[in-house]
């Protein structure tokens, strides 16, 4: 009897061990792949967005977590998500959080084409008048503006009727760029809930209906661990490179080690590192509104300060190249919105740092190109030596303890101290007499004067 009841107990241990592992197995597959967006929207996080909402159709996902805080982006990174978004499998969810965060701009279009959005409270959505992006910034014509603003309202308007959402409102955030809070959003029905936090985000979505193909389906995110996916280092630096702060630190020095390759050639390393840090540049401009009048001001400013080197200016050029980097720094980005402007301290401290180093290169410029020369023909300028001959026109003078053949401008007698003024053609010396030496023939140190 005492046996069978151990039988029976170990029996009972066993199938509880075995549904606590089937339980524990079926809690690791239920997972909520998850992205989180803190920033501005561009090529970069366009991409890794996509790839991530991929891999979570095909490992057939209970759903797919947006969580954004984003003041807008580049329109045609915002199309790719989007179109990725309305092709998905899996519901995708936006949440636009934490507390004091904001779906503006690309972001407001964005949810607009979600499954289901919720909001924190505290946070704003809309915003979203389209912004210019390409050399000329804001340079268009209110012809092409309006065509631009009409395809945006249709736009907003085409995602809202999708997703049953508020129509007037998709398009008064595009042509009025309204922004609403999140309770006034709920109310207007723009959005569909208003979560404090993930868990509370999960819990009233369990169970809520949503559509694929025309057939009804329902969430199921009970019991689900959300796992946010990082972007690798590859996809953090491009993403780091497209702020404009960055992009326009690796356009100034791509152009420091360009200048520095030009005027010393052969040292290489510079032109490289600034080919590439140009090249990073050029990446980065693709998401920003860059005016081409900028752009050429500071390609002037490069040229400017090439030139100095070359061409003995006193500083001018120089002048001309900083005033040309100021004023095409602060027209390099040509938007009214902050994310997407240089900081005006970075354009401070830049211009500053050009201006110190090349005022500090021009001293040295100019105290090289007006010292005397200590070597070849130019250093013999400034000699003083003795006329072996008279010189009317030529004759024969000892400078340097060598004789040379010389010219004067003036006759010059025999034995009088003479100064070298320049070089003349046909290896000549070209003289003058010094004032107030006599000549003395008999304290002449030379004796054979023909050489």
């Amino acid at each position: 009897m005492r046996v069978q009841r151990l039988y029976i107990l170990a029996f009972a241990v066993l199938c509880f061990c075995l549904a606590a592992g089937l339980k524990i197995s079926g809690a690791e597959q239920r997972i909520l792949p998850s992205v989180r967006i803190a920033g501005p929207i561009n090529p970069v996080v366009a991409q890794f967005l996509v790839d991530e909402l991929d891999k979570a159709g095909e490992a057939r996902s209970p759903a797919f977590l947006l969580e954004i805080d984003t003041p807008g982006g580049l329109d045609s990174s915002m199309r790719k998500i989007i179109q990725s978004i309305l092709a998905s499998q899996v519901p995708v969810i936006v949440y636009v959080a934490p507390a004091g965060a904001r779906a503006a701009s690309a972001g407001a279009l964005i949810a607009l084409a979600a499954d289901f959005v919720a909001m924190a409270p505290g946070t704003n959505i809309g915003a979203a008048t389209p912004v210019s992006i390409g050399l000329g910034g804001d340079g268009q014509s209110d012809e092409m503006k309006a065509k631009v603003h009409n395809d945006a309202v249709a736009y907003a308007r085409s995602l809202a009727e999708q997703r049953g959402r508020n129509l007037d409102w998709a398009e008064r955030i595009v042509r009025d760029g309204a922004s609403t809070a999140a309770t006034e959003a709920l109310e207007l029905k723009v959005i569909d809930l208003v979560a404090a936090d993930r868990s509370e985000l999960l819990t009233r979505l369990d169970g809520q209906r949503y559509l694929r193909k025309g057939q009804a389906h329902y969430l199921d995110l009970a019991g689900v661990e959300l796992v946010f996916a990082e972007m690798n280092w590859r996809q953090q630096i491009l993403n780091t490179i497209s702020n404009p702060n960055v992009a326009y630190l690796l356009m100034m020095l791509g152009i420091i080690g360009i200048f520095f390759e030009i005027s010393q050639p052969g040292v290489i390393l510079p032109g490289v590192v600034g080919a590439i840090a140009i090249l990073l540049a050029l990446f980065a401009f693709q998401s920003l509104p860059v005016n081409y009048a900028g752009a050429l001001l500071i390609l002037l400013a490069l040229v400017l300060f090439i030139l100095e080197v070359k061409v003995t200016s006193y500083g001018m050029l120089t002048v001309g190249g900083v005033l040309a980097l100021a004023l095409g720094s602060l027209m390099l980005i040509d938007s009214s919105a902050p994310y997407l402007q240089i900081s005006r301290a970075v354009i401070t401290a830049t211009v500053a740092m050009f201006t110190g180093f090349f005022l500090f290169c021009m001293v040295f410029v100019v105290r090289v190109q007006r010292s005397r020369s200590v070597s070849g023909l130019e250093a013999m300028i400034g000699e003083l030596g003795q006329a072996v001959t008279a010189v009317n026109r030529a004759g024969r003078v000892f400078v340097h303890g060598e004789y040379w053949d010389a010219v004067a401008d003036a006759p010059v007698e025999a034995g009088q101290t003479i100064e070298v003024v320049a070089m003349a053609p046909m290896m000549r010396l070209q003289v003058r007499a010094v004032p107030g030496s006599p000549g003395q023939k008999d304290k002449l140190t030379p004796k054979n004067p023909a050489g």
